[in-house]
């Protein structure tokens, strides 16, 4: 990739919690940064700021194209825009 090519859409996914031992719950992340170190510093420090005090990510890459379904087309249009955006869900253990 060259210096003139925008980078696409980072998904990062993984789990989180509020508090230690707490409620689990899952994540995805979409933002826009120069490299995966980058991608992943952001997206801990976006959780961190929203109260969540663990966080395990799993799986990072690069989207291939807008999602076509919400919360996620809203949450893809925020990275463009150049916000980390955090959709959570409820996962089974």
């Amino acid at each position: 990739m060259n210096d003139n090519e925008e980078r696409p859409v980072t998904i990062i996914t993984g789990r989180i919690w509020k508090k230690k031992g707490g409620k689990v719950e899952g994540v995805h992340i979409f933002l826009m940064a120069p490299d995966d170190d980058s991608a992943v510093r952001r997206a801990l420090e976006s959780l961190a700021a929203e109260g969540y005090a663990e966080a395990e990510l799993d799986q990072i890459g690069d989207m291939q194209g807008e999602p076509d379904e919400e919360p996620h087309m809203s949450a893809y249009q925020g990275a463009l825009e150049g916000e980390v955006s955090i959709v959570m869900f409820d996962v089974t253990d």
